[in-house]
């Protein structure tokens, strides 16, 4: 085994035990408004973990490459690293009002600030970016689709219900702060 294959199960590893401890950690408290999630947590542990297995099973079992080359393997690799470490990056930056569930914490405040001066969902973002990591790493066109559009169209979902419940607290506050920012990719989308 390689240094870059060693690096990618490292990675691998990384990314599942930091979500599951996430999952585990950062669940709403019991003074929280709850009922706000509509199992958006639910079905994004359905689709990440789907999208992965399937994403690795289809590599090993057709060839369709992206392209002919290692370099790709290496930018996958940086996508996956820095998804990771951004994704934490700003979960402690958001501090005590990041939780998995789509909760409004009691003294709830909108984050403008950094990452969130850009993109609504930052932390989505980069675990988008991890998972697109993951679809260049294996070099295969279906399983970068597989890789990347079953925790895309998840993270859709989940932006939807977040952002009523945003809108449901902090009305014109939030509508303007959508106004001036992009859900997942700066200035784009």
């Amino acid at each position: 085994m390689n240094t870059l294959s060693t690096l990618f199960y490292i990675s691998m590893g990384a990314w599942f035990v930091t979500e599951f401890l996430y999952k585990n950690m950062l669940k709403s408290g019991k003074e929280d408004q709850k009922n706000k999630d509509k199992s958006t947590l639910n079905i994004l542990w359905l689709a990440i973990p789907f999208s992965i297995m399937s994403s690795i099973l289809i590599s090993y079992n057709t060839h369709f490459m992206i392209v002919d080359g290692n370099w790709i393997l290496y930018v996958g690799e940086i996508l996956i690293l820095t998804g990771i470490i951004f994704r934490y990056i700003i979960i402690r930056s958001l501090g005590k009002y990041f939780t998995v569930d789509v909760t409004i914490r009691q003294d709830h405040k909108i984050k403008k600030e950094g990452f969130y001066k850009y993109l609504r969902h930052p932390s989505y973002a980069f675990s988008l970016l991890t998972s697109l990591g993951l679809g260049l790493y294996l070099n295969n066109c279906l399983s970068l689709i597989f890789a990347f559009v079953p925790p895309f169209l998840a993270f859709a979902y989940r932006i939807k219900i977040e952002e009523q419940a945003l809108v449901e607290q902090f009305g014109d506050e939030y509508l303007e702060y959508r106004k001036s920012t992009k859900k997942l990719l700066p200035f784009i989308y």
